[in-house]
């Protein structure tokens, strides 16, 4: 294997100067320059002669950064910074990264999306377009890396709960790739962000004068999937180990692209398979609180997307591996409603393909609450994008039948969250085990406090990506993703567990993620798809290999 570039020796060989070196976010320090660099560099006189460490940089851009009066001028501010030094923009993600993430991501970066045109300043990643597709081969030439580990591309197609949002969701991908750095450390330089631009059916953007993208309806069928072949082709034929991450796709496209490809190319799709791990390692929790067995467990998930699927999956893989079940025995456990009740092998025929391996056969259901009543679930999964469908009445009519239900209301954002936190812990009169999707401030419930999880992607995908490529694997495997969640659960405490909260305080991503990347480097050990030995000592292995937001010395070349 290739190491990455994480600047581990002593120098960094620098060619650029002046102004040009200055313009470079990979290699800019600003103020932080030394003076012994400037001189090399030809840099005197272009910036202001004090030279300032890195950590009053953070200060200043810290102070800057709180005179912003609203969410998307915080957005903007820190791109403004991450264009300009990344390794200052990294280093303040880093050291704060649980009030950054929402901001950098989910949810203000939908706004920012929807604003793309408006705010665009300068470029970042990759545009494969209808258009250009002739060109796809000689486009990634274009990319000035010859050395790329990690892709994380979007259609524009279903971008959070908003829609086509065309090549305005540039700035998804811009914000994942943000975490899996901050998160796991991989390499900033050896990321790179993409959209495919397919067209929009959003004909408000394509009427906005200030739209970036082709202002054509979204191609289909056989035309799309020829767009996507040419792009994959194209990106394996010069970067043939990179991991490519799948975002925000529409489910029509999400699950027949992940089962296309995921056996020719090293590749995930993080709304299916991350959402399902995280997902299954709150489960995992839970049951440690219930002291429940996960084979045994009845699931209702409410709401049939890709990422109820996802869940579902996970779910069933787990009760397979830790139960011995067989497929059909484990999807038996899971309940899956969609908008029309349960989903049922009657309606076989007008199912969605993802929906048909959990149609059940047997009467159908119409809502929630008949399936409750004729279920008894141990565990209640929210995806549904609607928000308060989990009433006092559901949950109390669950906990008629366990003494604890496992409650988790994963729809973002906040406005769409099945229930709240004290709503769970209020009507079940502090019996339910709770997790959202969006972020919950503890809850004070007759003298106990409890303190909510969010069941978020980031436990996840920045760990799993890592181990993906540090192992060399030429998969990304169910069972890697069953060794994540369970790694991620591992980082729960019993401490952690006494006030019913189920995932680790995300100040310690950068641990959660070694642990995370360590368990899918032993299943890529133990499966044989990893490229390298198993190195002695696997944990000093991943943190050398990890990023760090540190000045290096440069040597003018």
């Amino acid at each position: 294997m290739q190491p990455l570039d994480i600047h581990d020796s002593p120098t960094l060989p620098v060619k650029k100067r002046g102004r040009d070196l200055l313009r470079d976010p990979s290699l800019n320090k600003g103020t932080g320059f030394a003076d012994s660099e400037r001189d090399a560099l030809g840099l005197r006189g272009l910036v202001p002669p004090e030279v300032v460490s890195i950590d009053d940089q953070v200060q200043r851009a810290l102070e800057n950064y709180q005179h912003q009066t609203n969410d998307l001028d915080r957005y903007i501010f820190l791109e403004t910074l991450h264009d300009r030094n990344e390794t200052l923009y990294y280093r303040i993600l880093l050291e704060n990264i649980r009030e950054l993430t929402p901001i950098i991501y989910t949810p203000v970066v939908g706004q920012a999306c929807q604003q793309f045109g408006h705010i665009y300043r300068r470029a970042r990643g990759m545009y494969f377009n209808v258009s250009s597709q002739a060109n796809f081969q000689e486009m990634v030439n274009n990319w000035d890396q010859d050395e790329i580990d990690i892709l994380v591309v979007t259609d524009g197609s279903r971008i959070l709960g908003l829609g086509d949002l065309g090549t305005n969701g540039m700035g998804i991908p811009i914000g994942k790739l943000s975490l899996y750095v901050a998160g796991a450390g991989i390499n900033p330089n050896r990321t790179l962000p993409v959209v495919l631009d397919v067209g929009t059916n959003n004909t408000k953007l394509r009427d906005d004068i200030l739209y970036l993208g082709e202002r054509i309806p979204r191609l289909t069928g056989t035309e799309y999937d020829k767009l996507v072949a040419d792009f994959i082709t194209a990106v394996h034929k010069r970067w043939p180990k990179a991991l490519i991450q799948f975002e925000d796709f529409s489910n029509n496209h999400a699950f027949a692209l992940l089962e296309r490809y995921r056996k020719q190319i090293l590749c995930f799709n993080d709304d299916i398979q991350g959402t399902g791990a995280v997902t299954l390692a709150g489960i995992l929790g839970a049951l440690r609180i219930t002291r429940g067995v996960l084979a045994q467990q009845r699931v209702v998930i409410f709401g049939a997307g890709s990422a109820a699927r996802g869940i579902a999956d996970q779910i069933v893989n787990g009760m397979m591996v830790s139960g011995n079940l067989s497929l059909e025995a484990a999807r038996n456990q899971i309940w899956l409603i969609d908008s029309k009740g349960l989903v049922t092998q009657d309606r076989l025929k007008q199912l969605a393909p993802h929906k048909q391996a959990f149609a059940r056969s047997g009467a159908s259901l119409p809502d929630l609450l008949s399936v409750i009543d004729a279920v008894h679930p141990s565990i209640l999964i929210g995806v549904s994008g609607q928000k308060g469908t989990f009433t006092k009445t559901i949950l109390q009519t669950m906990q008629q039948h366990v003494p604890r239900p496992i409650v988790f209301a994963l729809s973002n954002p906040t406005s769409k969250s099945e229930c709240t936190a004290e709503q769970a812990y209020t009507w079940t009169n502090g019996a339910a085990i709770f997790a959202s999707g969006s972020p919950f401030s503890p809850v004070t419930y007759k003298g106990q406090v409890f303190v909510p999880g969010q069941c978020n992607n980031m436990y996840i995908f920045p760990g799993v990506g890592l181990g993906a490529i540090l192992s060399g694997t030429t998969q990304v495997s169910d069972q890697m993703f069953y060794a994540a969640a369970g790694a991620l659960a591992g980082e729960v405490t019993e401490e952690m567990l006494a006030v019913g909260q189920l995932y680790p305080d995300l100040s310690y991503i950068r641990d959660i993620s070694t642990e995370v990347a360590a368990a899918v480097c032993e299943v890529a050990f133990a499966d044989g798809s990893a490229k390298i030995a198993r190195p002695d000592d696997l944990m000093n292995f991943i943190h050398k290999n990890m990023y760090q937001p540190e000045y290096v010395p440069y040597q003018a070349i």
